[in-house]
């Protein structure tokens, strides 16, 4: 799980991965014998049984710099990636963030350029709000509206969903499917794990090498087994 690479002068969140560390990560990926692929990519491989090597790599968020900085460097090493962006928030700011800095998100173009260049483009809601604390208007609206927008923006289906702030449970795990996500992305959804609220392990600027083989064998340990996917 990333979210902006870029500058990382003020990062009070710890969102963002500087164009060097990321592409560090990705080279440790593959010199492990690892790609980086879609979660749609991933799943469909898991169910024909030919997921042995691929790692699920998502940006959350929508950041205008994942086409500037991220795209590039996936293109290096040969990787594919799911970008979750705001269809409500198009070319806006990271707003929800009190502390700062202010962050572009991409443009309708920019999120155009991304899928055309084989990201998977999937929803972060319409304008990043907790699901778990949204009324039922607002539910529908930033689960199944999102969706529409972003079928209409990028002419393509739209099948994943992630969660704002990674927060879920079942109520809100209930809306994304009957929206008619196929699969949504959490944190750490402990029992609610499975299609519908996939577990990830945030990856941050402090990760190298001996930090990143730690995580992948806590996440094995952490996570309970996803039925169906």
């Amino acid at each position: 799980m990333y979210h902006s690479v870029g500058d990382r002068s003020e990062d009070p969140y710890r969102i963002t991965v500087t164009p060097e560390r990321l592409d560090a990560q990705l080279g440790w990926l593959r010199r492990r014998g690892l790609r980086g692929v879609s979660v749609a990519g991933l799943l469909a491989a898991r169910a024909r049984g030919e997921d042995r090597g691929l790692v699920g790599l998502t940006f959350d968020d929508g950041y205008a710099d994942f086409v500037t900085h991220a795209l590039p460097c996936l293109r290096r090493h040969g990787c594919g990636a799911t970008l979750f962006v705001l269809p409500g928030r198009l070319g806006a700011d990271n707003a929800w963030d009190p502390l700062g800095p202010r962050k572009p998100l991409l443009t309708a173009d920019g999120i155009r350029h991304a899928a055309a260049e084989g990201v998977e483009i999937g929803s972060h809601g319409l304008t990043h709000v907790d699901l778990t604390t949204a009324d039922d208007a607002t539910l529908k609206a930033e689960t199944a509206e999102s969706r529409a927008l972003l079928t209409e923006l990028t002419g393509a289906p739209v099948t994943g969903f992630c969660y704002p702030y990674g927060t879920v449970d079942a109520r809100a795990a209930e809306a994304v499917r009957a929206a008619g996500y196929a699969y949504a992305c959490a944190i750490d959804p402990g029992p609610l794990t499975g299609p519908h609220a996939l577990p990830r392990v945030h990856v941050g600027e402090r990760d190298t090498a001996v930090r990143l083989l730690l995580k992948t064998r806590l996440h094995r340990l952490r996570r309970r087994p996803a039925t169906g996917v």
